[in-house]
């Protein structure tokens, strides 16, 4: 089974996830999309990063109606810092009858050189990038003609986790931003407040 893995701190999931996550799995070769939540690093002070388990939470809730999208907490158990690689060996070594692609916007992509061990992903792993609006510049260049990198036709979208945060403790309407039981789980939760 192939199978797309999307890593983020969800923080919280929104609707432009799950635009890019479900148009992936719909329009590539990909079975489905793995939504893997980043552990909050100890190593670093993140006032606003909710705790592991209530972003896994929203990405449970959002995902619900979406069959070809699961949620993963497989970093949670890895060593901290984690490392994609080092993920994505336990994920293959776990489940050998399938093959694990990233998936990244193109602004990633950029600074994918920095990556630890980023030839040895690149050599065993397909990586799906969706478009970013970007200017000429800073197209990037470098991987536009590597066999292992696949840029896919794909909505552009401009939601940030950050904005949905900031709106909220400004007391502005963001349910068209939000799965409607994610919503319900931030007001309950009085989440992104303060």
């Amino acid at each position: 089974m192939n199978i797309g893995l999307y890593f983020g701190t969800f923080n919280p999931i929104h609707i432009g996830h799950l635009i890019i996550a479900n148009h992936l799995v719909e329009y590539s070769d990909l079975e489905e999309v793995w939504l893997v939540v980043s552990p909050h690093n100890p190593f670093k002070d993140k006032k606003s990063l909710l705790d592991n388990h209530h972003r896994l939470a929203m990405v449970q809730l959002a995902i619900e109606d979406f069959p070809k999208l699961k949620v993963s907490d497989i970093e949670f158990k890895l060593p901290q810092p984690s490392y994609t690689i080092k993920t994505l060996a336990y994920l293959t070594e776990k489940y050998p009858n399938h093959h694990f692609s990233l998936i990244m916007g193109e602004d990633n992509l950029r600074g994918f050189h920095k990556w630890k061990n980023q030839e040895q992903i690149l050599q065993n792993h397909f990586i799906y990038v969706y478009p970013r609006i970007k200017t000429k510049e800073e197209k990037e260049k470098s991987f536009l003609n590597h066999p292992n990198i696949k840029f896919m036709e794909a909505p552009i979208i401009q939601i940030s986790a950050t904005s949905i945060r900031k709106s909220i403790k400004n007391k502005k309407n963001v349910l068209p931003l939000l799965p409607i039981k994610v919503w319900n789980y931030i007001d309950e939760m009085n989440f992104y407040k303060k």
